[in-house]
């Protein structure tokens, strides 16, 4: 029998077939199916949005990288090593992207509040066992990468608040009994991470659990409160560290000849990057400031290399695909609350916050237009533990996304 029994067909014939008269305009329509409607199972665009980015990434961490064991600093690195370990990364985190779409969103609420014990003793793990780099200790060697503590933090604040917020949902609108246990968790978070010292995962992190509050209809009074208690903080702390009242400075006039050798150097080399890109760039592998003058060229400066070899129009393109990106993620979420699925709904629009505040700030560090802050573009910049929790964040929105359609397709999660 066929899905649809024309509108043409006489009542008595259309019942016969098994379909239910609809009337439509003064005509009879009637239609029946016999096989069940087809569910796409996941977000495509997002998938194909997501894949863009990483190989796009990968790419240009080929590009930012291939000079470096020139350096003597790198001399024993093959010219490929940085991609290599990049690409082992991303099929590593490939892996735990599919494990983690298979775990049911109920699962992962109820693993939250074990997931954030778990960041704090590797954060305080850290600072004993943890690798130096340029005076931080934020990684420990797990061999064949180096794994840092403070991306899972990121992952679990993220669902330990959101976990937070369906429990405290009745009393949201009592600061003390909703908002005080919530700031003194990311309290404690913050002290490790300045301990390190990684203040720009922090920051994510603080604004990353101000958005679930505010998301999670925490009265706006307070919100607005505790936004400037946290502005506040910040600026207490830069204005009790010489090294980060350097870097203000330096950000305020960075071609100022006591800057632009020292906190203004990659600053200044970051925007020559982007000027020599002008509109269309200078080609793919063209790039001369990633030739030892520009730091970091491959991580927190990845942009820069766009800028200069893609030009404007490699720039917008990037900003584009995390716009959209980050504001199909916040649609999941609204889709998911509005189905009554309020932690997978504010999970979903935490990392939506998460991606666009962190590619926001990597972006306005790299164009000038914020000071220089170590943070870098999210399934872009190189970093196994980086690219490894922003897959898995990625594929709970896809399962978040998942259990959506099966709902309003009268389906069951």
């Amino acid at each position: 029998m066929p899905n649809f029994v024309a509108g043409w067909f006489a009542p008595k014939e259309a019942e016969a077939a098994g379909a239910l008269p609809v009337r439509l305009g003064g005509r009879g329509s009637f239609s029946a199916s016999t096989t069940p409607a087809q569910v796409k199972g996941f977000d495509q665009p997002l998938v194909w949005v997501t894949v863009a980015l990483l190989l796009w990434g990968l790419v240009m961490v080929y590009s930012a990288s291939i000079a470096m064991p020139d350096n003597p600093k790198f001399t024993f690195y093959s010219h490929t090593h940085f991609v290599t370990r990049h690409a082992m990364s991303m099929m590593v985190a490939f892996v735990a992207a599919l494990i983690a779409f298979q775990v049911p969103v109920q699962t992962w609420e109820r693993l939250a509040p074990w997931l954030f014990v778990v960041s704090l003793v590797l954060l305080i793990l850290v600072l004993g066992v943890g690798r130096g780099v340029n005076g931080a200790k934020r990684w420990i060697s797990l061999g064949v990468m180096n794994f840092q503590p403070s991306e899972l933090a990121k992952f679990a604040v993220l669902l330990y608040a959101s976990d937070y917020m369906v429990r405290k949902m009745e009393v949201k609108e009592h600061f003390f009994r909703a908002v005080a246990p919530m700031a003194v968790a990311v309290a404690v978070i913050g002290l490790l991470l300045l301990a390190e010292p990684d203040m720009g995962a922090f920051m994510v992190i603080a604004v990353i659990a101000m958005g679930i509050l505010f998301l999670g209809g925490v009265n706006a009074r307070m919100f607005f409160l505790i936004a400037a208690v946290i502005v506040v903080a910040f600026g207490l702390m830069i204005a009790f560290s010489e090294w980060r009242r350097e870097r203000i400075f330096a950000y305020l006039d960075p071609w100022n000849d006591k800057y632009s050798m020292g906190k203004g150097y990659q600053l200044s080399h970051s925007l020559i990057a982007i000027g020599r890109g002008e509109i269309f760039g200078v080609g793919l592998g063209g790039s001369v400031e990633k030739l030892h003058w520009l730091p970091e060229a491959h991580t927190d400066f990845l942009l820069a290399v766009i800028g200069e070899e893609f030009g404007l129009v490699g720039v917008v393109a990037v900003i584009g695909m995390f716009l959209w990106m980050t504001r199909r993620i916040m649609h999941i979420g609204r889709q998911a609350i509005a189905l009554d699925r309020v932690f997978a709904g504010l999970v979903a629009q935490g990392v939506g916050v998460w991606m666009g505040f962190q590619a926001f700030i990597n972006m306005g560090v790299n164009l000038g237009a914020l000071p220089t802050k170590g943070l870098t573009l999210p399934l872009m910049s190189y970093g196994g533990s980086a690219i490894l929790i922003n897959l898995v964040a990625i594929a709970v929105v896809l399962r978040v996304d998942y259990e959506n359609r099966q709902l309003m397709h009268g389906g069951r999660v």
